[in-house]
């Protein structure tokens, strides 16, 4: 089972969830502000990602309201150095809290309270992104951008460029086939588990984030386009 580190500060809300967490089997670490979430992770083997050796953390549960360094800062910090999933808790679902955790580098969000079968399955689903089955043992190259499916690298022009698992998991789903218009409702199918009661906001930050890094210009994408009033669709102009 996933290694779960919880950042809540809300005693009760922190020690409830870690104990439904230890009841589906995971291995908790839980800490009540963020510079003590982000010294669990700085430990040795502490953020190894998915599969590390010696139970590393494997996925983050982040409160977005933290005392002191909050959320959207912890969350930024942790992306810097790791690529391993973080779901961030908020207790409104406010527009302006979830965009702009998303856009901290969160991959999936969750509403306080929430229920342990919806925790769960979020966490679930997190980690499977992180760990997704290869199609083919070819790497694929689609004009100077290079996508390996069995190393799970993606280089451009020759240069490395680290995606951390759901912006990952977005470009191999894309890409398996250039020219197919997605839905934003199919994406959230197919990356994030979520079915169509998913929120597109989590597709639309992804895919601002994915172009940040493999697009010359963002705002000018030739690799994945926007299909107005459809979705998205890759294929280099």
């Amino acid at each position: 089972m996933p290694h779960v580190l919880l950042i809540e500060d809300d005693v009760a809300v922190r020690d409830g969830m870690e104990l439904v967490l230890r009841r589906h089997g995971h291995r908790v670490q839980a800490a009540g502000t963020g510079e003590e979430g982000l010294a669990l992770l700085a430990r040795p083997g502490g953020g190894g990602g998915a599969g590390a050796a010696g139970g590393a953390i494997e996925v983050v549960v982040l409160d977005l309201m933290l005392p002191g360094l909050d959320g959207f800062e912890v969350c930024r910090r942790i992306r810097a150095r790791s690529q391993m999933p973080i779901i961030m808790l908020t207790a409104r679902g406010d527009d302006m809290d979830v965009v702009s955790g998303l856009e901290a580098g969160a991959d999936d969000y969750v509403v306080k309270p929430v229920t342990a079968r919806v925790l769960e399955a979020r966490i679930r689903a997190a980690v499977r992104r992180a760990d997704p089955a290869p199609r083919t043992t070819v790497p694929e190259e689609f004009d100077g951008l290079v996508v390996d499916r069995v190393g799970l690298t993606v280089a451009k022009r020759g240069t490395p460029i680290a995606l951390p698992p759901t912006e990952l998991r977005l470009l191999l789903e894309l890409c398996a086939a250039p020219g197919r218009v997605f839905s934003r409702e199919q994406l959230l199918q197919q990356v994030w588990d979520h079915g169509f009661l998913g929120d597109s906001r989590l597709v639309d930050a992804a895919i601002g984030r994915l172009r940040a890094k493999i697009e010359d210009v963002a705002a000018r994408p030739r690799y994945v386009q926007t299909v107005r009033g459809f979705g998205y669709r890759f294929g280099p102009l």
